[in-house]
């Protein structure tokens, strides 16, 4: 499966070790960036990565910040992207389940390594449940085209 990741300088060193973990589940990587510890603005990773999930190039993203929180509103910005912050593997999986969400953020500041690895295999073994989550789904596109529901 293609996956997408993307990190600012403060996800860096976690977003590393989540690359080597989904090489070595046999996942190929689309890496967004960045690769340097130099301070640099998370907005651009979350949409890079954003973008590749939403046209279709990768099926799911990966993304990690300080907190998981600024690169998951960024990734959101973009229509048709659904990015979840998570810090525990039960959320990672119920984003999937109920809200076919394609994104997952990690705040490296927040999670260690173990519990990161734990919420993105979790996140990619769920699969979307559908039934009356489907019509709730569709709610999104919804708000996403304009309109007030």
């Amino acid at each position: 499966m293609k996956i997408a990741v993307g990190a600012d300088h403060a996800g860096l060193t976690l977003k590393n070790a989540i690359v080597d973990h989904l090489h070595g589940l046999g996942h190929e990587v689309l890496d967004v960036g960045t690769n340097s510890p130099e301070r640099t603005d998370y907005p651009i990773y979350g949409s890079r990565a954003a973008h590749v999930v939403t046209s279709g190039e990768a099926r799911f993203g990966v993304l990690v910040c300080g907190s998981g929180i600024g690169i998951s509103i960024a990734a959101n910005k973009v229509p048709g992207a659904r990015c979840v912050v998570c810090i525990e593997p039960y959320s990672a999986a119920m984003s999937r389940r109920h809200n076919d969400a394609n994104m997952i953020a990690l705040g490296e500041r927040f999670v260690g390594v173990d519990m990161a690895l734990a919420c993105v295999d979790a996140f990619l073994e769920a699969s979307f449940e559908g039934g009356r989550h489907v019509d709730r789904v569709a709610l999104f596109d919804r708000i996403e085209a304009g309109e007030e529901l």
